[in-house]
């Protein structure tokens, strides 16, 4: 079964996380997301992949390439401006030999067994099936409503509190049958959700929703992105951490120089050739890119910061997000859901925080920022 992957979205909610990277190349453990995605993938025996991007598409390929190096086939798709989530799938319709496939959002954080929506795809005999997971608050989705042999009676999109018949949500991940391409219009912005699933709805296809209690994330804010990291830390998903433990849940690259009283407590992850200075302390629930250099005093704690960044002496990071390529003074604090953007140089003595957002290639001077 081949697998469609929708990594077109410019990852707006992100920024500037995403000015420079798609969201779903952004990393994850000091991998790209969409390494991940496709590992997940092919663990499950989906190894012919097709990718429709179109913000940045030449990220994927310089990184990826043929996908021979991490073991499956990839096509990629380009759009030239978006088409929406079908849309895209009628886009490169011509490359699923007219069979069964799947469908993925491509910013989605997951655990879902494939291996059992598929059998349960074959075993009710369905046109489409759509993944369904359980939330709390149902009013931010669109909901799902399923009968006692969960087909689907309805779509509701978004709905008002009142108007609430389920918890269940839409949760990215679908099979469909090829027939089923055959309602979708060439060339226009055209919807799964708003648009195909209730057409077929209403046609009398036979749609089923596989309800899953696995572990769903939609990664697609900076909130959900670090909590993604925490969860992922804390093994609340199933994640080959990339690199060895050196001590107990706290994992540490090749060549990085540190020592043991650099750290309190784990879950830490530490990319490759990064430096922390004596003093300096990772707190638990810290991701610290590769060829990072992080002085002494400093504390880190709850927190991202990407590949290339140097954090100067006695700055405090907490619950925030730092980019590629920072440098960051000394006596910095950030905190409260803060992030900078790549390229970015903030001088001594600045305060960022309550979810302040400093723009790619920013250069802030001294003492200019207490917020």
């Amino acid at each position: 079964m081949k697998a469609v992957i929708l990594a077109g979205g410019e990852g707006t909610r992100l920024r500037p996380l995403t000015c420079l990277n798609p969201k779903p190349m952004l990393p994850f453990l000091n991998k790209p997301f969409m390494y991940n995605f496709i590992s997940w993938l092919k663990f499950y025996g989906l190894k012919d992949i097709i990718l429709s991007t179109c913000y940045l598409p030449d990220i994927f390929l310089k990184y990826f390439g043929d996908g021979k190096s991490i073991g499956v086939k990839l096509t990629y798709i380009t759009e030239s401006s978006p088409i929406g989530t079908c849309g895209a799938v009628k886009n490169v319709e011509k490359y699923l030999d007219g069979s069964s496939f799947m469908v993925f959002n491509g910013d989605i954080l997951t655990s879902l067994n494939l291996k059992d929506m598929i059998s349960f795809h074959r075993q009710k005999n369905a046109d489409i099936t759509i993944s369904l997971t359980p939330v709390e608050d149902p009013t931010s989705y669109g909901l799902v409503p399923v009968d006692g042999k969960q087909r689907v009676k309805e779509f509701l999109e978004k709905p008002k509190q009142e108007e609430v018949k389920t918890n269940l949500i839409n949760a990215g991940t679908y099979i469909i049958e090829p027939h089923i391409m055959d309602l979708v219009p060439k060339g226009k912005k055209y919807s799964f959700e708003r648009e195909l699933f209730p057409d077929a709805l209403s046609r009398g296809y036979k749609i089923f929703g596989f309800v899953s209690g696995s572990y769903w994330l939609d990664v697609g804010t900076p909130e959900k992105y670090l909590l993604a990291h925490h969860d992922m830390l804390e093994r609340k998903v199933n994640f080959k951490f990339p690199y060895r433990e050196t001590f107990q849940n706290i994992y540490v690259g090749k060549g990085t120089k540190f020592s043991k009283e650099n750290f309190v407590s784990g879950p830490v992850l530490v990319g490759e050739g990064t430096v922390i200075k004596k003093g300096a302390k990772i707190l638990p629930l810290t991701v610290i890119g590769k060829n990072c250099s992080i002085f002494s005093g400093c504390e880190i704690s709850r927190s991202v910061v990407f590949d290339n960044c140097k954090i100067h002496k006695n700055c405090h990071i907490a619950n925030s997000i730092i980019s590629k390529n920072v440098t960051i003074g000394e006596n910095v604090k950030v905190s409260d859901m803060s992030i900078i953007g790549d390229n970015s140089t903030i001088g001594n003595d600045n305060i960022l925080k309550n979810g302040i957002r400093i723009n790619i290639n920013s250069k802030i001077d001294a003492e200019q920022i207490i917020f």
